[in-house]
Formats: C-alpha cells, sequence, structure tokens
C-alpha cells in the first residue's frame, strides 16, 4: 500500500501533467480516455505491482497489459514517474523513432507487455499469461486494464469465459467505466448494461468503486487479490477527460491535439485544483 492516499493524488495531479504536455507537444493523441485512468494507473504503479523499474524483464514481476491501448500518454507518464526511463522522454512522445507512440509498443519500450491498439484483443492475451503462470506454478499476478466501450466486443466474453472456467484467481481486470466512446455515449451505440451483472454472470468476482479515488482503488485491489478460484474485475467508474472541465464528457475530446492556448488553460485549471479537497 502507498503511505497515503494524498499522495497518490499528488502523483495523479503530476501525471495529469504529464498527458497533457505530451499530447501538446505531440500534436495529437487521446486525452479523454488517458484522463480518466489516471487514478487506475497511478494506483497500480505507485501501490499495486510487484515490479523493479531498473529491470523491466524480472521473471518475478506482476504483469499489466493495457487494453486500452490509446490511453497510452497515461500509461508512459505512469511508467516514467515510476523510473522505468526518464521523466524528459516524455517529450519524445509521438516523434519518428521515439519509443513512445502513440499506442503501446512492446518491442520498443521495455515495461510495456503488450503492443496495444486494436480494442478487445488484452483480456485474450491476459488470460494468456495467467493461465501460463497458473501452469507453471508462477507466484504473480496479472492485470488488465479495459475500457468499458472495448466490451461491444466479443472476444472480451470469451476471454471472460475461459478466465472463469480455468479458475485464474490470479488474473484481475479493472474496467475504466467512463462510458463512452469514439463515437459518442456507450450508451446510445450499444449498450452494455448491466455490467457488473454480466461479468457475475460469467464467473467473476466484481468490485465497483470511484475509479478517481485512490485509497477506494487501493481497497477494491486488496479485495481482488484475496484468492476464492475466481477472476476479479473493479469496475471503476470514472469521467472521461477527468480533471479538464473543457474536456470532460466531450466525445470530440476522445483524440484531439491541443492547442497553445487550450493547453495554458488546462495546466492552469490543474494548478487551481491542487491540493483542493478530494
Amino acid at each position: 500500500m502507498a503511505d497515503s492516499a494524498i499522495d497518490l493524488r499528488r502523483m495523479s495531479n503530476q501525471i495529469r501533467r504529464d498527458i497533457l504536455e505530451m499530447i501538446y507537444l505531440g500534436g495529437g493523441g487521446h486525452p479523454g480516455g488517458s484522463l480518466s485512468s489516471v487514478e487506475i494507473l497511478v494506483c497500480l504503479y505507485f501501490s499495486i505491482l510487484r515490479l523493479r523499474p531498473d529491470d523491466p524483464g524480472w521473471p518475478e514481476r506482476d504483469r499489466l497489459v493495457l487494453s486500452k491501448g490509446h490511453a497510452a500518454p497515461a500509461l508512459y507518464a505512469a511508467m516514467a514517474r515510476r523510473g522505468y526511463f526518464p521523466v524528459d522522454q516524455l517529450r519524445t512522445f509521438g516523434q519518428p523513432g521515439s519509443a513512445l507512440q502513440k499506442h503501446p509498443d512492446m518491442r520498443r519500450l521495455p515495461g510495456v507487455e503488450l503492443s496495444a491498439g486494436s480494442l478487445g484483443h488484452g483480456l485474450s492475451v491476459a488470460v494468456g499469461m495467467a493461465l501460463a503462470d497458473q501452469i507453471d506454478g508462477k507466484d504473480r499476478r496479472v492485470y488488465a486494464l479495459i475500457s468499458d466501450g472495448e466490451c461491444q466486443e466479443g472476444q472480451v466474453w470469451e476471454a471472460a469465459m475461459a478466465a472463469s472456467a480455468f479458475g485464474l484467481d490470479r488474473l484481475i481486470a479493472v474496467m475504466d467505466c467512463n462510458r463512452m466512446q469514439v463515437d459518442g455515449f456507450i450508451d446510445d451505440i450499444m449498450p452494455i448494461q448491466p455490467i457488473d451483472a454480466k461479468w457475475r454472470a460469467f464467473g467473476w468476482a466484481v468490485e465497483q468503486v470511484d475509479g478517481h479515488d485512490p485509497y477506494a482503488l487501493e481497497q477494491a485491489f486488496a479485495a481482488a487479490r484475496e484468492s476464492d478460484g475466481r477472476p476479479h474485475i473493479i469496475l471503476a467508474d470514472t469521467v472521461k477527460g477527468k480533471g479538464v472541465s473543457f474536456i470532460e464528457n466531450r466525445v470530440e475530446w476522445h483524440s484531439h491535439p491541443l492547442s497553445e492556448e487550450q493547453y495554458h488553460s488546462a495546466l492552469a485549471e490543474l494548478d487551481a485544483n491542487e491540493g483542493a479537497p478530494a
């Protein structure tokens, strides 16, 4: 566990600044889904995951699969702040030859477990990893960060069935439930509710928390680590574009560049909210 939730909140605010800078300097990216997943990734990297940033291939590490690969800026910022690579490298986001492309590439950046982009694949990969660990008797966990929109993909539910059938109780999925996708609100495109009941029907244990409350996330991960023969999923209720008022819940900000004026306005808003009550 982290020393205190306030440390995780401060780190989350810093990572939001990093995300905005990357997208501004990189000329584009996915601010909405990156900003919504910040606290989830901060909690994982700074409180939950067993890892060694100076040895990304450490055989005993926990593994994190970022299935929603468009949230790469949030992943990169968390990795940099955790010590995987110098923070200054974040400024190369999206540039030719950079290891920090707009979707993660495991061949370029040590510590990335999956080259992601096509939604729906990540949970299947995580199931394969967890099943291999179960067969090999490895004492580690596999985490998968998925999006609610990608649960419209049938492959997600095939993976869910397999995880339950094989009793993969060291697999923990987290769903960033920001209720939006590239074309609009999920309920207007292909509704997935009641999502908690669906996961339970597929044999998973389910936790539901405020995805912007690091303390609540820590408690949910602690509960999920209590092995009971089932895979676990944490449904993290979030706001797309969280932290920047002109981005929050705006479909056009799923993928959008930041102008200089917008960039500085967003930073000013984050500065104003620094230290404000949660």
